[in-house]
This record gives C-alpha cells, sequence and structure tokens, in this order.
C-alpha cells in the first residue's frame, strides 16, 4: 500500500478537523461532568463503518498504538502527581492496584461464569480487563470535584499502578500461559515484571534528574522534550528485560515530576498537551475499531449484568478489602468505591486477545466497550452529587492553579487558590488574622467577580478566592495553617514552633 502526497493532504485535513473538535469537547463535558472520552469514542464510532465508513480492523496495530497512548498518559500522570500528597496514602493506593485488582478479577470472573454463563478464559478475561481504573476518565471528572488530598492521592495512585499488573495478567491469559504454568509461578512472572520495570523507573528517574539539573541545554524547550524521552526510555528498557514497562515509565515519571529540575513548569504543561492529543487519538481509534452492527439486546443485557457486578460488588468488596493495609472512614471509602471509572484501559486490553486471536474476544470487545461507555455515563455525571451526599467534598481544600509560573520556578515558589466556602470559619476572618508562615502573602482576592489586592485588614468572606504564594518550603505549612483555620476559626493554633506567635 502506497501513501502518496495527496492522501497525507486528506489524512492532515480530517485530522485537524477532528483533533479540533475533540479539544472542543474538553469544555462540554467539564460542564456536563462526563470525561471527554466518551465524545472521542462517539466521534470514532461516527467516523467509522456506521458512520462515514471509515475501516478499520487491525486489532494488532490497535494494540500497539493502545499501548503507544498509555505510555504517554502515564508518563503524564506520574509527572504531574505530587509525591508530597500521594506519599501519606501510597500504602492503600498499592493495595487497590494488587489486592485491590485481585479481588475484583476473582468477583467478576465467578460473576460471568456463573451467572453471565461465560466460558472461564472468557470470564477471567472479561475480570482482567475491567479491575484497573482509568487515570484519564477519573480525573477528568475529579478535576469539578474538590476533594481532600487523602483522597486525590489515593486515586492518582490507584490508577497509575493498578494498569501494570493487569496488562501482565491479560497477557499471560491471552496467550496461554496461565494454563500452561502453576498459579504460583504465574504470580512469580507477574512479581518478576513488575519488579524489573520499577528498577528500571528509579533508575531512569534519579538518573534523569541527577543528569538534568547538570545539563546546560541551548533551549528552554528542549528540557521537556528530555523528560518525556527519560520516561520512555525507562519503558523501552523494561520491555527489553521482560519486565512491566507500565510500571517503569509511570515511577520514572512520577520521580522526575517531583525532582528539582530546570523549568518544571514547562515540563508538566508540555506533558499535559502531549497526553491530551494520546488520549484524542487512542479514543477515536477505539471508536473505528468498534463495529455497531455486531451489538445486538442480548450484548447490551450481559453489559448491564457484568456493570452491576463490576459496579456495585467487586469494586466495594476490593475496596474493602484493600483498606485493610490503610484503613479510612466509611465515607471516604464510599466515594473511593463509586469513583473506580474505567475509561480506555479496558477496552485497551481487550486489543490483546483480538491481536492473539483468542476464541470469542470479539464478543467480549462488544460488551467490554459496552459496558464501558454505559457506567462511565452513570457514575461520571454523579460523582459531585456523590461527594456533597457523603460529604466528602471541599471547596476551600488550597490547590495549584494550572498557569504557567515561570517567575515563581525561578524563586522556587508555588501559587495556590483557595475558595472559601459557605461553612468554612474562614469568613469574617482578616488576612493578618491568618498568621501564615513568614514569607507567604495573599496577593489577590476575587470577589463577586471582581479582584481586589488586600491588606492585613481586609476581612474575607464567604465565596471568596484567594491567590496566595507560597515559598515551596512552606507551602505544607502553608496549607495546614489554611485548613486549621478554616476549620477552627482565627484563634486556631494561636502559636506554633515553626511559626511563633503573631498578633
Amino acid at each position: 500500500m502506497t501513501f502518496d502526497v495527496h492522501q497525507l493532504d486528506q489524512f492532515v485535513l480530517v485530522g485537524s478537523a477532528v483533533t479540533l473538535l475533540a479539544i472542543l469537547a474538553v469544555r462540554i463535558s467539564s460542564r456536563a461532568g462526563l470525561p471527554s472520552l466518551m465524545f472521542y469514542l462517539l466521534m470514532g464510532v461516527a467516523l467509522g463503518e456506521a458512520g462515514l465508513g471509515i475501516g478499520f480492523e487491525d486489532a494488532e496495530l490497535a494494540h500497539a498504538l493502545g499501548f503507544a497512548a498509555l505510555a504517554v498518559i502515564l508518563a503524564e500522570g506520574g509527572l504531574t502527581t505530587s509525591w508530597r500528597e500521594a506519599r501519606p496514602v501510597m500504602r492503600l493506593g498499592l493495595s487497590l492496584a494488587t489486592v485491590g485488582v485481585a479481588v475484583s478479577v476473582a468477583v467478576v470472573a465467578v460473576g460471568a461464569h456463573y451467572v453471565l454463563g461465560l466460558p472461564w478464559e472468557l470470564a477471567v478475561l472479561l475480570g482482567a480487563v475491567c479491575s484497573p481504573t482509568d487515570a484519564a476518565a477519573v480525573f477528568s471528572v475529579l478535576r469539578v470535584v474538590p476533594l481532600p488530598r487523602r483522597l486525590t492521592g489515593t486515586l492518582e495512585a490507584e490508577s497509575g499502578l493498578n494498569d501494570a499488573p493487569t496488562v501482565v495478567l491479560v497477557t499471560l491469559i491471552s496467550t496461554g500461559a496461565v494454563g500452561e504454568h502453576p498459579p504460583l509461578v504465574v504470580l512469580a512472572i507477574i512479581v518478576f515484571e513488575l519488579a524489573v520495570g520499577v528498577a528500571l523507573g528509579l533508575a531512569a528517574g534519579f538518573g534523569g534528574a541527577w543528569t538534568m539539573r547538570r545539563a546546560a541545554l541551548p533551549s528552554s524547550g528542549l528540557y521537556p522534550l528530555a523528560v518525556l524521552c527519560l520516561t520512555f526510555l525507562a519503558y523501552g528498557g523494561a520491555t527489553a528485560l521482560h519486565g512491566s514497562g507500565f510500571a517503569a515509565v509511570y515511577v520514572a515519571a512520577l520521580v522526575l515530576g517531583n525532582s528539582e529540575l530546570p523549568h518544571r513548569a514547562a515540563t508538566r504543561s508540555f506533558a499535559e498537551g502531549v497526553a491530551w492529543l494520546a488520549q484524542i487519538g487512542l479514543f477515536v481509534m477505539l471508536g473505528l475499531l468498534l463495529s455497531p452492527g455486531r451489538i445486538d439486546a442480548a450484548t447490551v443485557g450481559l453489559a448491564v449484568v457484568a456493570g452491576l457486578l463490576l459496579t456495585f460488588v467487586a469494586r466495594p468488596l476490593s475496596v474493602a478489602v484493600s483498606a485493610l493495609a490503610q484503613p479510612m472512614p466509611p465515607r471516604q471509602l464510599a466515594f473511593l468505591s463509586w469513583a473506580g471509572l474505567r475509561g480506555a484501559v479496558p477496552i485497551v486490553l481487550m486489543t490483546i486477545p483480538l491481536s492473539e486471536g483468542v476464541e470469542g474476544a470479539e464478543r467480549l470487545f462488544d460488551i467490554v466497550f459496552v459496558m464501558v461507555v454505559l457506567y462511565t455515563l452513570l457514575t461520571g455525571p454523579t460523582l459531585p452529587w456523590v461527594a456533597r451526599v457523603l460529604r466528602v467534598a471541599r471547596r476551600s481544600e488550597p490547590r495549584d492553579l494550572e498557569l504557567e509560573a515561570a517567575p515563581l520556578e525561578r524563586v522556587a515558589a508555588d501559587l495556590l487558590q483557595i475558595t472559601i466556602s459557605p461553612v468554612s470559619r474562614l469568613h469574617g476572618v482578616e488576612v493578618g488574622e491568618l498568621r501564615l508562615p513568614v514569607g507567604v502573602s495573599v496577593s489577590m482576592v476575587i470577589r463577586d467577580g471582581r479582584t481586589l489586592v488586600p491588606d492585613p485588614r481586609t476581612v474575607l468572606r464567604r465565596g471568596d478566592d484567594l491567590l496566595v504564594v507560597t515559598p515551596r518550603k512552606q507551602r505544607e505549612l502553608t496549607e495546614e495553617r489554611l485548613r486549621l483555620v478554616s476549620a477552627s476559626g482565627r484563634l486556631a493554633r494561636w502559636s506554633s514552633p515553626e511559626q511563633g506567635p503573631r498578633g
């Protein structure tokens, strides 16, 4: 097959138009509380054989491109994850990504075999591909739900870590290796691949950070490229040694993203843009791979039952068992159970048995596709409501602003935003009474759509947005102080060893 200039022109025209529509869909999806992947998948279906007639049935190519896109998405996830926030809940995140996945696979497999009547191979495959949560799906929704850092850190850690073991498990099942080896050997293979991936990720992360701090590159635009290439180096090195590339790329990105590197803000912005492009291409491609003509009432019925089993039995049970490693309040565990969104990952994982020619994989792909769409539409828009009902949403939680902050980068400072909620005791407190650490300042107050530069006597009101500049070394103390005043008012902990009394 030849590819001439005329075809290239057509590809550029269609590709740019689809990408622009997908970018605009981000705004629509954020307002509707839906992961943007829903729009991308539907765009792919509309472009496919049931719409404009673009044919795409190459499962092996979809498998390869899907894994490449997931590597990019995991790299961005690691680069933008704060280790300071994820570290306190890493035990729970790791437990969800391992023990939780195992519980979910077992529950779904047993239910799919005895309730849906699937053969054991397909039942276990269904449990394996549906167990991991999807980082892109989770955080496209959670951006509009301000949560305690304990919850966001757990969800970040889980979605970043649970892809690696499930990819290994699905590959072993699809290639028939599970049936050829005893369970302990299969477990040893999974542990070995994860260990190799983590080791290569740590080596690439720390070695790359050391190199980047000493490299005097001639252009600031080269630093984001170099950092992203380091994460891919970890991925390629791990796969070459028969390890988990996904574990390697996430760990390397996590180390690099939390290291003091030149142009960190530019690197994160670049990684975010590349990840959005990977998500768009991935979801549109998966929509193209679907043949709507194959989906009948029986397929939809099986998808509904499988989704009920996963959402209301397997996920809550896996969260409850995983929480034994690091207990959480029941309300937060309930929210974690409902926030286990599935996105592109289950559909991408289904390309493995498709490319391996597993009998019945085509029907299973259709079931998984329908299930992901239906239950993402169910759980995604309801997350803000569930957070309010369970009383885990916190509007006054300090959070980073998503903007380029090059001047702050030169002085190692962060710009935080905090919204004063209706129940916050920050209402009525003067700026001077916040008694923030030395060097920290409230630079702006946004009230009723207007901005004002505060002085120490400025009184804060409900609904205000505060912009707080804090040196990076003082950030943790600053956030702790803001939470204390929000919960207890102006007299909260009048003095502390770090600050001393202020009047």
